[in-house]
This record gives C-alpha cells, sequence and structure tokens, in this order.
C-alpha cells in the first residue's frame, strides 16, 4: 500500500529567500578568503564563516521545508530496491515542471556557495605548504628597523638627541610602524665613563637604543633604576645591565637585549643605521 507523495503549495517568494541565502553564504565565504589573505583577522574570519554556514544552513532550510515533497510512503517492507510504479513517480515528481531541482536559480546559487566554501577552505591550506620552512625565525629577524628609519614617539613625532634627557628612558618606534609588534624600542642617555662593555650598536655621545621586548618571554622592558643603569621585566623579573651591553643580569632571560645603532640625520633627527643586533623578543625563535 503506498500513497502519492504530496507537494505542499511553495509561498511567494520562496525562491528569492533561498537565493538570498545562498548569496550571503557565498559572500560569507568570500569574505573568510579576503580577510585570510590579507593577513587575517581571528574574530573576523570566524565572523565571515558564521555567515557563509548560516547562509547555507538556512536556504538548505527553506528549500527542505517549503519545496521538498512531504508526506511519506507505508509499504510492506519488500526489499530495498523500490518498485517501478513508485519510481516512475519518483522520476515524473523530480521532471515535472514545478520539481524542486528544477527551480530556477536554486541549483546555481547552492552551486555558487559550495564552490566559494570550497575555495575559501583552500586559503589555510597555504599556511601547511612548505613554500617557506624559515618563514618563522626569518620573521623575527627582519623587522621594520633598517637604514634611514627615523625614531619616532608613539604619537608619531620625530625624535631629536636632545628629546633624551640624561638618565631618562623614551619609548621609541619605527617611523610608519607605529603599530609592529617587533619593533618598540627605548632610547636613554648613559655615562659612557661607566661602561663596562661597549655598546654592540654604538652609543652617540652616550646615547642609546635597544629593543623593549625581553628577551626571556618578549614582554616589554621598563622599570629603569637610574642610579644603577638596571632595566627591569616585571613579568619574570629578569634585569639587564645598560652599562653592560644590556647583558642579562638576574632572572631568567639568557640573551642581552639587542641594540639598534643609530645616526642624527642632517634635519638633527634620529635615524636608524639598520636592524636591531640581534632578533628582538623571546630567545626561543633564535635557536635552529
Amino acid at each position: 500500500m503506498s500513497r502519492r507523495p504530496r507537494v505542499a503549495p511553495a509561498p511567494p517568494g520562496v525562491n528569492r529567500r533561498i537565493i538570498l541565502s545562498f548569496l550571503v553564504s557565498a559572500a560569507g565565504a568570500t569574505g573568510f578568503a579576503v580577510t585570510y589573505g590579507l593577513g587575517g583577522q581571528t574574530q573576523w574570519e570566524g565572523v565571515c564563516l558564521a555567515v557563509a554556514f548560516a547562509g547555507l544552513a538556512i536556504g538548505l532550510a527553506i528549500w527542505g521545508r517549503r519545496l521538498v515533497p512531504v508526506g511519506g510512503y507505508v509499504e510492506e517492507h519488500e526489499g530495498f530496491a523500490p518498485p517501478p510504479d513508485e519510481q516512475a513517480r519518483t522520476a515524473a515528481a523530480l521532471t515535472a515542471p514545478d520539481s524542486p531541482i528544477r527551480r530556477r536559480g536554486l541549483l546555481a546559487t547552492l552551486g555558487l556557495a559550495l564552490t566559494a566554501l570550497g575555495v575559501a577552505a583552500l586559503f589555510p591550506l597555504r599556511s601547511l605548504l612548505p613554500w617557506d620552512r624559515a618563514r618563522p625565525v626569518r620573521a623575527r629577524t627582519d623587522t621594520p628597523w633598517g637604514p634611514g628609519v627615523r625614531l619616532v614617539t608613539a604619537d608619531g613625532r620625530p625624535l631629536r638627541p636632545a628629546d633624551v634627557p640624561a638618565g631618562t628612558v623614551v619609548g621609541v618606534f619605527p617611523e610608519g610602524a607605529t603599530d609592529a609588534g617587533d619593533g618598540p624600542a627605548f632610547a636613554v642617555r648613559l655615562w659612557p665613563e661607566r661602561f663596562t662593555r661597549s655598546p654592540s650598536a654604538g652609543h652617540l655621545d652616550g646615547l642609546v637604543v635597544y629593543s623593549v621586548l625581553c628577551t626571556h618571554a618578549g614582554c616589554p622592558v621598563r622599570l629603569y633604576l637610574k642610579g644603577t643603569g638596571r632595566l627591569l621585566c616585571p613579568c619574570h623579573q629578569s634585569s639587564f645591565d645598560l652599562f653592560a651591553d644590556a647583558r642579562p643580569v638576574a632572572g631568567p632571560a639568557a640573551r642581552p637585549l639587542p641594540g639598534l645603532p643609530v645616526e642624527v640625520d642632517a634635519d638633527g633627527h634620529l635615524r636608524a643605521t639598520g636592524d636591531f643586533t640581534a632578533p628582538p623578543g623571546a630567545g626561543f625563535w633564535s635557536r635552529p
């Protein structure tokens, strides 16, 4: 005993809602690919993926609820192959003008959404391919500093030697890249006669520049003890002796703070003459 499947009449605008859902899904997948390709931002990548999968799910749900035949068959189990008359009715339902798979635009936009998601999924694979196995290490050795880069304050003001009074630590950044994570440094004017080890990056009448990132775990070292010339990291209490080329004298840090070679240009501003003398930040990045 069987019953012919009943096709529920589709309310007006169902096709448009399904197509719109698939287009939203494709837009979300495209947004994910673009965001990832431009460097990635975790929150926006998550939003784009959520939009892509939500649009696909909503479109398929409306399709299945409003356009696919409802009802069912009640029959004795006679095997897994349907009887010929049932196959004929199914074929007729799928090939009829009002068949859910022949509705204009539905399959096309579904294919667009699935294709966009598939292409977007390929972008993260780029990070897994061995095109540049040395990239993490090189990313820590190549910073925004380089010959001719001016030293500026946090608000972008170029720095002059007179802006660094004796015994005062001044935060400096590479011009044009003040938000770079490996770029922050500090300038301090010391007394050259108290140097026990000459600064590896040189100095300008006692003015030296070092990376602000602790070589233990990358925390900013900003606690300056003027009388002793020591710089303290507040995270794990590493201490660096600026009179000995920022050598660690206490705490877990094992490497000196990298120095930055600087000069005074024709306009009287401080400029770097190269990059840091060593990779800034945590020491494990420099291990082979």
